[in-house]
């Protein structure tokens, strides 16, 4: 096996992301102010979801990037983090072209442009834990001189 290549995890794109993620949501859910294809699109359970799973993504994007343990530890919380992210993204999109239709389409545009980033990146993830594991299997165990493993 050739050199484990693992993707940087220190992206600023993603890391501007899911810094903002969790003050968008708490600011949602503190002021109240939900946008108006939100508010028409979605059921108030599901909107409160929506706001919460902003905070929560935010939250455990950036730990799992900062994770001090184990690095497939870190990958995994992040990889759940962007595929929630990029599902709450692709949400928005859909309440604001089914509110809005054409006069939405630059600000789809952009919440679309989130949720596919978001979902490149957790299947780069997925690419990166299974070299991982691939990488731990491969691990032998050399024996002491004269000794047997």
């Amino acid at each position: 096996m050739g050199y484990l290549r693992i993707r940087s995890r220190h992206q600023p794109f993603e890391v501007a992301a899911l810094a903002m993620a969790p003050v968008c949501g708490g600011l949602l859910l503190l002021l109240g102010g939900r946008p108006t294809s939100v508010r028409m699109a979605m059921p108030v359970p599901i909107q409160i979801g929506w706001e919460l799973g902003l905070v929560l993504v935010g939250v455990g994007g950036l730990l799992g990037i900062l994770w001090p343990g184990r690095l497939a530890t870190g990958l995994g919380i992040e990889l759940a983090s962007v595929v929630v992210f990029g599902t709450i993204s692709g949400m928005y999109t859909m309440a604001l072209l089914v509110v809005s239709g054409r006069q939405a389409i630059a600000a789809a545009s952009f919440s679309t442009a989130l949720a596919v980033g978001s979902l490149w990146r957790a299947a780069q993830i997925a690419i990166d834990l299974r070299r991982l594991a691939q990488a731990s299997q491969c691990i032998a165990v050399e024996p002491a001189e004269g000794g047997v493993p």
